[in-house]
């Protein structure tokens, strides 16, 4: 429910995270907002501990494209982790978490979003290089794939510093007179805003997106990987279920997915 400040000479308006459900069957329908907040939050909590417990059991296959992918699963773990506060505050009136939680909830969303979508541009890379180019890729060295992970979360938190520090607990006058506490972002001035607004949409959404999209259009145009491919498929294996599995994990963009890994 965005809440509205009018100033002398501004005129600015807040995201509280407060619920926008008013009326009579309010209460009806936030009870099935949080029924949906808390299905969404063990939906992706069991997934990602399934994933990641499907990739520890199995050290042989942590190599650097499924260190990637573990990473993935971590960083998707850290975003749920604020669904509970949200679900919290979707209830309440007035912010009551403490500034602490205020400055650190938002952050925790941006940083991990930010982790994911670095981790499947890493990962697009690592294959274009394994499969398109057939050479190892130099994420293989683990000294190279520590660096790599080290900056994808170094990175990004710098990069979503700012929403940290901004993010701070306001009191405003609310409809009825009284005063009531939001957790808001709070710029110290527009320009600010602008430009760190398009960096990150640049940076961490519009780059990443062409790096994707490129690699796998170079890994699926490649001759020699759908001569590998066809290879594999008639070798007459007893197998070709895992086969393809593989082969499609390695291609899909979508391979953070836990459901990648149930041909493999």
């Amino acid at each position: 429910m965005p809440v509205s400040r009018a100033t002398p000479g501004e005129n600015r308006t807040y995201f509280p995270f407060f619920s926008d459900f008013r009326g009579h069957n309010a209460t009806a329908l936030r009870i099935g907002e949080s029924c949906a907040l808390v299905f969404v939050f063990l939906l992706s909590l069991a997934g990602n501990i399934w994933g990641i417990s499907l990739l520890v059991r199995r050290p042989r296959r942590l190599r650097a494209a499924n260190c990637l992918v573990l990473n993935l699963f971590c960083a998707d773990l850290l975003f749920i982790t604020a669904m509970p506060f949200i679900a919290v505050v979707r209830w309440t009136e007035s912010w009551l978490l403490g500034n602490v939680v205020c400055h650190l909830l938002l952050y925790v969303v941006s940083l991990s979003g930010a982790v994911i979508i670095l981790s499947l541009s890493a990962v697009s890379l690592e294959r274009v290089v394994s499969i398109a180019r057939l050479r190892h890729a130099a994420f293989r060295r683990r000294k190279v794939l520590a660096a790599a992970l080290l900056f994808i979360w170094g990175f990004a938190a710098l990069a979503t510093l700012p929403l940290c520090c901004f993010f701070t607990v306001v009191r405003l006058p609310d409809p009825s007179g009284q005063d009531v506490q939001i957790c808001t972002l709070d710029w110290p001035n527009t320009a600010g805003e602008t430009v760190w607004d398009t960096t990150f949409a640049i940076v961490f959404f519009l780059i990443p997106g062409f790096v994707i999209v490129i690699s796998y259009s170079k890994i699926l145009q490649t001759p020699d990987y759908r001569k590998i491919y066809k290879t594999k498929w008639h070798m007459g294996s007893q197998k070709p279920k895992a086969v393809f599995g593989i082969l499609g994990y390695k291609t899909s963009p979508c391979c953070s997915a836990p459901v990648s890994f149930l041909t493999c």
